[in-house]
């Protein structure tokens, strides 16, 4: 046997100062990271003070200790990089928000904290309170905290959540044509994520200008590092997707700083992602301000030792060894910051007797609680409708063929959509031929993905949050929203609320439900029901070649995140399909594909067919309406109210399992609206509990199809 020794294609070192950097160091630039860190110290101990007397609503994840790594990998960066977190984030939010207010004001230790430092510190303590004067009008916490002017994309509470998010900011940087760089930060705890896995290999594979800057404090809340992996080196992660990486001490602002220079040089120069691993500790415990050995998970003799290690310190003596300051200079600055913080909690708070209080004037009102979950839909006001989406000429074309024509008639008219998903690049158009010659058309603009359904959704929603580009993803199946579902639910879906209600998220969601295709279990979902539960989410679900073109224009111009449900079962179909492929079905207009007086049938997708067939057959008397939009906030209430009133009978008809049914939700709304016109419970046509076999009979009995339609209408028309 012979073995042959492999080495890893990128470099990996560890790095550190040396007392010659320290003396190479430009004293403006010691004296910024020793403002900066001092700043931050300041607030973090403002927040630890407030949450200590119930004045912060949640947790309060302090940074205390860890801001070495935050001001030392920042201050390198350019105006236009970017940069987000995790839910131990005001470090990272503070450093990046306060060089981004240097730029106009002067932060150094002879300049006076007003001005729009205080704003900054001011907004971002207001919003870790929940106050509407925060930078996401109190809706974000100490977890969610966005500035994008200043940079900040947003970090998250979701452990590895945010760094997708990241790659779609880097990318839509790299689309512009810009040499900016993203930086992303997550934790020890993070690292074995898979989507932070899957996006370092996404990052890689396409060169991405993303930095992955692992924060390695030891400890995922009480568990060490050691006990989760047998590489605690966790910068070894990226040599496996050959990224280069550096492993450094936080605690040291200059080697970080160092750090940052070596690993933006290799993102500028395009030669794609780097990882930084910058050991730091946090004082206290995951939430509060209590240390770690209050647990029982820590002793005191180690955190003593990495006290004794402080960035601001080290800084500190540094500056007073060259003659920089003096001790009296830096406790002078201490007391500023310190002071400069009390100020702004005053302002927050009253007293009430011997206690503080928030002030009650700066509560958000409880009528914004729900503003801003989708767009207002100004973006679509000026388009041109199809009311029914059946005007003008046309011809009969196969479905999927109209699925195709429609992205290469949007794509060719606005330059900001670009198509993601997997094999979207190849096979004809993908595995079903709906991505037909996008990729000759539109060379750079479609890219096949790897099988990482976590990383390129994520990444699309951030190039939407991003606001550059418009990205159309594909998933091949919607069971495979559940692989993804984070990013689906928890990123896209809440981002416009969450920071605030402002930020757009213009992305459209695309897949097929393939239920009769003897797929199984695990790719034959109805996925509408999900969705209509998820806040944020607008819904179309086409069930003809006119209404694809009309809700595909639509969804395309909403600044929402649009899940476009297709069925394989019409893409075959020969069906009707306008020559003119502009024009917007917009939210509220379902169609009454037939009228009567006796039920009102609501169904969509491809049920409407089978619908209209036993309704002909049965010669039935019954409006029939195909919603067309799904989601809460498009339903056409107008037209399902009005039918309703009159009939006062309700059938609702879709294909799919009961348990993740469409109509469980519709029939509960239905009755809240309208149960003074109803003569009898609402019926609904579903599939069974299971989820649909592989094989053919079992398959057949688990979908709805024309004989429940059929014995479900009969049952009603006798009681009409």
């Amino acid at each position: 046997m012979r073995t042959i020794p492999l080495d890893p294609q990128a470099s990996w070192v560890q790095l550190c100062s040396t007392q010659d950097d320290w003396d190479a160091m430009d004293p403006a630039i010691l004296d910024t990271m020793l403002v900066r860190l001092s700043l931050i110290r300041a607030f973090e101990e403002s927040v630890l003070d407030l949450a200590g007397n119930g004045l912060v609503h949640g947790p309060a994840h302090s940074s205390i200790g860890q801001e070495g790594g935050a001001v030392g990998s920042i201050l390198p960066l350019l105006p236009g990089d970017q940069v987000n977190g995790s839910h131990r984030g005001h470090h990272q939010f503070l450093a990046k928000a306060l060089g981004y207010v240097a730029q106009q004001q002067p932060l150094a230790r002879d300049a006076p904290f007003d001005g729009a430092i205080r704003e900054t510190l001011q907004g971002a303590l207001a919003e870790i309170m929940g106050l509407r004067n925060g930078f996401c009008l109190g809706r974000g916490g100490s977890m969610h905290l966005r500035w994008a002017e200043a940079g900040v994309t947003g970090t998250n509470a979701i452990v590895g959540g945010g760094v997708p998010l990241a790659a779609g900011a880097a990318w839509a940087d790299r689309m512009a044509g810009t040499d900016n760089v993203s930086v992303t930060y997550f934790g020890d705890g993070a690292v074995n994520i898979g989507s932070v896995l899957e996006t370092m290999n996404l990052a890689a594979a396409w060169k991405l200008p993303l930095v992955f800057f692992i924060e390695n404090n030891l400890y995922a809340v009480s568990t060490h590092v050691d006990e989760a992996t047998a590489e605690p080196r966790l910068s070894s992660r990226g040599l496996a997707f050959g990224i280069p990486s550096w492993r450094v001490d936080g605690m040291d602002p200059v080697a970080t700083y160092m750090a940052m220079q070596q690993a933006l040089s290799v993102c500028r120069a395009g030669q794609g992602p780097a990882v930084i691993e910058a050991t730091v500790y946090r004082y206290f415990h995951q939430n509060g301000k209590l240390p770690g050995s209050a647990f029982g998970y820590r002793d005191k003799g180690e955190e003593a030792a990495w006290r004794e290690r402080d960035p601001i310190e080290q800084v500190g003596r540094e500056m007073i060894r060259r003659d920089l300051l003096t001790a009296k200079d830096i406790s002078d600055l201490r007391e500023r910051c310190r002071a400069v913080m009390e100020e702004i909690s005053a302002e927050l708070t009253v007293m009430e007797g011997n206690r503080r209080a928030v002030r009650s004037d700066l509560w958000p009102a409880a009528s914004f609680r729900d503003v801003g979950i989708r767009s207002d839909l100004d973006e679509i006001s000026a388009l041109p409708r199809l009311s029914q989406g059946t005007a003008g000429e046309s011809t009969k074309r196969k479905f999927v063929d109209v699925v195709a024509d429609v992205m290469n008639r949007r794509m060719e008219q606005d330059p900001r959509i670009v198509v993601l998903g997997e094999d979207v690049h190849r096979l004809k158009g993908g595995t079903n031929g709906a991505t037909r010659d996008l990729a000759a058309n539109f060379p750079g603009r479609v890219f096949g993905t790897p099988i990482s359904e976590n990383a390129f959704m994520g990444l699309a929603g951030g190039l939407a949050m991003d606001g550059r580009f418009r990205p159309v993803v594909e998933f091949m199946y919607p069971d495979f929203m559940w692989v993804a579902a984070d990013q689906v639910f928890n990123q896209v879906g809440k981002a416009r609320h969450m920071f605030g209600g402002a930020i757009d998220v213009p992305l459209v969601l695309r897949t097929k439900v393939a239920m009769g295709t003897g797929y199984g279990s695990q790719h034959s979902m109805d996925p509408a029901g999900i969705f209509a539960t998820a806040p944020g989410w607008r819904i179309v679900a086409p069930s003809c070649p006119a209404d694809y073109v009309g809700l595909m224009n639509a969804a395309l111009a909403i600044n929402d995140p649009v899940l476009v449900i297709e069925h394989v079962d019409l893409y075959q179909q020969m069906l009707p399909a306008p020559i003119d492929l502009d024009g917007i079905i917009p939210p509220g207009s379902a169609a009454l594909r037939r009228s009567g007086s006796k039920v009102t049938v609501i169904t969509y997708l491809a049920m409407v067919q089978p619908v209209l067939d036993i309704v002909d057959e049965l010669d039935a008397d019954v409006d029939v309406i195909d919603l067309r939009w799904l989601d809460r906030a498009s339903l056409d209430w107008d037209m399902i109210g009005e039918s309703i009133r009159r009939t006062n009978r309700v059938l609702l008809v879709e294909q799919g399992a009961r348990g993740t049914s469409y109509g469980g939700w519709l029939a509960d709304e239905i009755q809240r609206r309208l149960f003074d016109w109803l003569d009898g419970p609402i019926m609904r046509v579903t599939g069974g509990e299971a989820s649909p076999s592989i094989s053919k009979v079992l398959e057949r009995a688990a979908c709805a199809g024309r004989e429940e339609i059929s014995a479900a209408l009969g049952e009603l028309l006798e009681l009409a």
